[in-house]
């Protein structure tokens, strides 16, 4: 099949990590993926959607707002790609606006393809009902949650609506063994266990309380290493937290790191500990497909695919002392760290590599392709 994925974000971010890796695993499948981005973004997001394999790319205009002399060219130079699709995909409202007019002017009307990626419910006004209920032929969500809020929406089919979360590389993020380098860069001391989040330095993402749980767990006579490897702008006040609990000794600030799945193998505990929902999950997944033994918060996409005990530790959003008592668990007990890591893998190859979420979606595509749909 020949595929056109749009996304129109100015940086790196959830959706176009997905698009890419999902265009990715559908090459691999046989089909031909040209991949839409935003032009002026070949530094923050061509360059890193290149790193992960993706050769056709095509960039539009994808400005902000209403802007009808730009989003004119768009929509003629979209309606001109779609001659020579079979589908087109989109992330973002930009392009879907964009393709859906300009499947209205084409010679040929093409199946039309919404992922959405983050939980904000999408208002039932008129634009949108004719945007959701004439135009576009499926929603996807990367989780249930978002899959529900379409349908109480009432905007579409509940049969047009799938939840389709996942999406990691599972044969980058094979580990095949432990680099001392990254694990000295990541602050791990000899065999003192090494917990590690990866995570945006953002509010939201948890920091402060995994810098409460480590206060706690200092106060137990535990002794873990902590990472946190990312960037943001509320490091600063992350760093003063640390110090004024007195943890600059015990936690690594590891900034921004491009070898991730070298990063995730150095860890003997993972962390996502969001203080709510965090649309698709990237890190979750990641986690997994690393096989590190992870401790999550039951928010977003966690409490529909993981099993406390099973194949990850699920603790309370926002409570320290119950993700001390699981960091806590895991750090004393290397057995039950590697019962959960391969636990987690075994999940991500039966359910959630990229490749098998390619497979579900080649399936949705050809559907919708076909004479009959």
């Amino acid at each position: 099949m020949r595929i056109l994925q749009l996304v129109s974000c100015r940086g790196w971010s959830s959706d176009a990590y997905w698009a890419a890796r999902i265009s990715r695993e559908l090459e691999r499948r046989g089909h031909a993926v040209t991949l839409g981005f935003r032009a002026g973004t070949e530094r923050k997001v061509i360059a890193r959607a290149r790193r992960e394999g993706i050769d056709r790319i095509a960039t539009f205009g994808f400005v902000g707002g209403l802007r009808p002399t730009r989003d004119v060219d768009d929509i003629r130079r979209i309606a001109r790609a779609l001659r020579d699709a079979d589908v087109v995909h989109v992330h973002r409202g930009k392009e879907h606006w964009l393709a859906a007019v300009a499947n209205r002017i084409g010679r040929t009307r093409r199946p039309l393809v919404r992922t959405r990626h983050i939980v904000q419910a999408v208002r039932p006004h008129a634009a949108n009902r004719w945007l959701y209920r004439h135009a576009t032929d499926l929603v996807v969500a990367v989780s249930d949650a978002i899959r529900r809020q379409y349908i109480a929406s009432r905007l579409l089919p509940e049969a047009h609506v799938v939840a389709l979360p996942g999406a990691a590389d599972a044969e980058a993020f094979h580990a095949e063994g432990r680099d001392p380098a990254v694990r000295a860069r990541l602050g791990a001391v000899d065999a003192v266990p090494l917990v590690g989040m990866v995570a945006g330095l953002r509010v939201m993402k948890g920091h402060a309380l995994v810098v409460e749980a480590a206060t706690r767990l200092r106060e137990r006579g535990l002794g873990p290493r902590f990472a946190f490897v990312g960037q943001g702008r509320w490091e600063d006040r992350i760093r003063r937290l640390v110090n004024d609990a007195g943890l600059e000794g015990r936690v690594t600030f590891a900034g921004f790191a491009p070898d991730m799945p070298a990063v995730m193998a150095a860890l003997d505990v993972a962390l996502y500990a969001p203080l709510e929902s965090d649309g698709m999950s990237r890190v979750v997944f990641e986690y997994l497909a690393a096989g590190r033994a992870l401790v999550a918060a039951r928010t977003g996409v966690v409490p529909e695919i993981l099993h406390d005990g099973e194949d990850a530790h699920l603790v309370p959003a926002g409570e320290p002392t119950a993700l001390a008592d699981a960091i806590a668990r895991l750090v004393g007990d290397p057995t039950l760290r590697a019962r959960l890591g391969a636990a987690g893998r075994r999940l991500i190859e039966r359910e959630y590599s990229g490749a098998r979420v390619a497979e579900r979606l080649e399936g949705f595509y050809r559907l919708l392709a076909s004479p009959a749909a």
